[in-house]
């Protein structure tokens, strides 16, 4: 890939690549070798892209793929609380962080299709493509983690 042509999509993608990672994984620092690795593959990939939204695509795939190889690898180490990887991500407001911590403690398979709805506005079926799960999976486990999540929010606005 032509140097040029990876480092613009490398500066465009690589918070993206961060995040997912972080949902999955739950811990900064192996969100960071993801990324490492995601742009690695990017750079010595022979893949002809049919434009920036396929190299996204593509780019989240292989992140996915990267997690769950290195969660089957370690068998999970430690991951970091919530609270903790707050402070390594930037909020605007104070609120952010409670509804950051809430979506951080979601189950891996809630938290990715959360974020990539809501945060990358992928549609139910391309989130499907993305995971390789059926949509009505994808709709399963959106729906369960907003319910999760608003009783959880409905428990801290009670206290």
């Amino acid at each position: 890939m032509d140097s040029e042509i990876f480092s613009g999509y490398a500066e465009r993608y690589k918070d993206t690549v961060y995040r997912v990672a972080l949902n999955f994984l739950g811990n900064p620092e192996d969100a960071e070798d993801a990324v490492q690795e995601v742009l690695m593959r990017l750079y010595l990939s022979g893949e002809r892209f049919e434009g920036d939204e396929h190299v996204k695509r593509w780019m989240i795939r292989v992140t996915l793929n990267f997690c769950k190889n290195l969660a089957r690898a370690e068998k999970r180490r430690f991951p970091t609380p919530p609270e903790e990887m707050a402070i390594s991500v930037p909020f605007e407001a104070e609120e952010q962080i409670g509804l950051f911590t809430a979506v951080m403690s979601l189950p891996e398979k809630y938290r990715v299709p959360l974020y990539l709805f809501y945060y990358e506005e992928y549609s139910v079926k391309e989130i499907g493509r993305i995971m390789e799960i059926s949509e009505s999976a994808v709709t399963t486990r959106l729906s369960r983690a907003r319910a999760i999540l608003r009783a959880e929010l409905e428990e801290v606005r009670v206290k």
